[in-house]
């Protein structure tokens, strides 16, 4: 399987590299924290409270930004038919997606939020906390975009409709994920962990689905 999987993943790395899909979340992130004071003021308290919460949701967003190019563009040139023929399922071809779209932007979004954090004034235990939630929710972030991109692709629109369907699926990781940020908030952590691991695990089995669907 990881044979499989493998040149998929590279694929759709160096794509999200050639295009600037690497930067472009971390341009988000930082661009998203640098505005936030001007929004809310500059009260270093209100910041470090209000902070962390407004990076998860700009986190969410960043992983949304490239949602168009994720499986329509594939599913278009018949790349997918190809695969299918070299008996590479859908559900395969979906982790693979899943995998790579986390890689191309995960990361790279945990090292911006750095100097968000800095911007945004959170002490140094709620970064922790920060960049630890995001460790756990970012997988669930990425098979989200997927699954999403998979049950909107070659629809018209696609854009508009994935962020409509994702943004209220994404309300339990936004709330256990800010939840999270707060001095004994394991629970809210564990539950963080839970919904991601369950979103992780049923992505590529639905992705896979509404693939096939959308060939018939």
């Amino acid at each position: 399987m990881m044979r499989a999987l493998l040149p998929l993943i590279r694929r759709d790395i160096g794509a999200a590299w050639s295009g600037g899909g690497l930067w472009l979340p971390v341009i988000f992130l930082i661009l998203v924290a640098s505005l936030y004071p001007f929004a809310v003021g500059p009260d270093a308290r209100l910041l470090g409270q209000t902070g962390g919460g407004m990076l998860w949701i700009a986190a969410l967003l960043a992983a949304l930004l490239p949602i168009e190019r994720l499986i329509a563009p594939d599913a278009q040139a018949g790349m997918f038919d190809q695969l299918l023929v070299r008996g590479i399922s859908d559900e395969t071809i979906a982790l693979a997606k899943m995998l790579a779209h986390w890689l191309s932007f995960g990361p790279p979004l945990m090292i911006a939020t750095l100097p968000a954090a800095a911007l945004l004034k959170l002490d140094g235990s709620t970064l922790i906390r920060l960049e630890l939630g995001l460790a756990i929710g970012t997988p669930a972030l990425a098979a989200l975009g997927v699954l999403t991109a998979a049950l909107t692709a070659g629809l018209r629109s696609a854009g508009a409709l994935s962020g409509l369907l994702a943004l209220p699926l994404a309300v339990p990781l936004l709330i256990f994920g800010a939840g999270a940020l707060h001095e004994g908030s394991g629970a809210a952590l564990k539950f963080l962990a839970a919904i991601s691991l369950l979103l992780v695990a049923l992505t590529p089995i639905a992705a896979g689905a509404a693939m096939r669907a959308g060939r018939e």
